[in-house]
């Protein structure tokens, strides 16, 4: 019999519904050594919680976070609370020897993402940053092609992604357009994303230069009522603190020249995660939108077959596909959730440190900070020399 693990949530709207069922979900399509008991989860609304709780299948819940980590049937602390709270929930549950997951971006700052890092390498637990979007399967088959060479040196990288949910200018300010709460808006929310599919298929930035826009300056005051819908009192207005949208070139450390843009004003748009590669021998498409398919470039192909070929990333040869059903069958959005939760518990397991985790938050938030850093200043800044 497996062992169990108690999972103990900070937080219980879009992600906690999400990371949930991944929880729930798992042990039904993945052997795993360890098998996830949805302990206890928290949120400062009872009511609210409560109903999360019951509908999300926890056996209990709590309106004080501290309280899950004090309990000593919880062995992993899940964070999917907005980002102003992730430092001290993490630093808190790493000094309580828990193993932990939190949502993107890591951190608020990056000393606090540092900070973070430094905690649980010192309490020697397991960590990750849920960057779901590594593990679709197609993006995963994507990597090793690159690493198999498929496509040789790598020449450019470009993301679009792309959304359109904040473009009414009566839509509220909920917390991810403020500063204060969020860190950044279509930077952090959505650019973090692409920065770190950048990361792990091409490698580490080097140089960047960007900008960022803000389009709407006020906005009625209000909070979210769940997922990314909101409902707005216009009696009272309040300023947004935060990019809709950003825009950066970016050179690797391997030479590769990345352009990127993140946008919630993209009209038609509602999520457009969208990356190509090019490549000295062949190129790699990839869209979100349509997550299962990959779209491949082999320049060793004959004169007159030459072309994108459509890749439909469900055969048992796929990373994950094998688990769920025959070939041609697509998988969801919900299940690269599954297979982030699963590479965490068999790291726990096997007791090694799965990816991504603190250290690729960190590296990411460095990434982040260059690039409003670039804005302010109008240059280009060096990655590394982020503090």
């Amino acid at each position: 019999m497996n062992k169990e693990v108690g999972i103990g949530m900070i937080g219980y709207q879009f992600m906690g519904k999400a990371h949930s069922h991944a929880y729930r979900d798992l042990p039904f399509y993945f052997d795993s050594k360890l098998t996830p008991v949805l302990k206890v989860i928290s949120g400062r609304n009872e009511s609210a919680v409560a109903e999360a709780a019951e509908k999300m299948g926890w056996q209990s819940y709590e309106t004080d976070w501290r309280k899950v980590i004090e309990r000593d049937d919880i062995e992993i602390v899940d964070i999917v609370t907005p980002n102003h709270t992730h430092a001290e929930i993490a630093i808190a549950a790493a000094e309580a020897g828990k193993h932990i997951i939190t949502e993107k971006p890591l951190a608020l700052t990056l000393d606090e993402a540092k900070r973070m890092y430094e905690a649980v390498k010192k309490n020697k637990v397991k960590h990750m940053i849920c960057h779901n979007y590594r593990f679709a399967p197609a993006v995963q088959f994507a990597k090793k092609l690159i690493d198999d060479g498929k496509i040789g040196r790598i020449y450019h990288f470009r993301a679009n992604y792309l959304q359109d949910w904040i473009m009414d200018p009566d839509f509220p300010l909920v917390w991810r357009l403020k500063k204060e709460v969020s860190g950044s808006g279509a930077l952090g929310d959505i650019g973090a994303h692409s920065i770190d599919l950048a990361r792990f298929l091409v490698g580490e930035f080097d140089e960047l230069v960007g900008t960022m826009e803000t389009f709407i300056k006020q906005r009625p005051i209000s909070e979210m009522s769940g997922g990314l819908s909101a409902k707005a009192d216009k009696s009272q207005m309040g300023e947004v603190t935060v990019d809709d949208a950003v825009a950066f070139i970016a050179k690797f450390e391997n030479g590769a020249l990345g352009t990127f843009e993140a946008s919630r004003f993209a009209g038609g748009n509602r999520n457009k995660n969208k990356i190509e590669i090019n490549g000295e021998k062949g190129s790699i498409r990839w869209d979100m939108e349509n997550m299962n398919n990959l779209e491949v470039y082999l320049a060793s192909d004959e004169p007159g077959l030459q072309g994108f070929r459509l890749i439909n990333c469900t055969e048992e040869i796929h990373p994950y596909a094998g688990a769920y059903w025959p070939p041609g069958h697509i998988i969801g959005y919900e299940h690269t959730f599954i297979h982030l939760i699963h590479e965490f518990l068999s790291g726990i397991a096997e007791n090694y440190q799965p990816k991504p985790n603190f250290d690729d938050g960190v590296k990411n938030q460095q990434v982040l900070v260059a690039i409003e850093r670039s804005t302010e200043s109008k240059q280009w800044v060096k990655v590394g020399e982020m503090k």
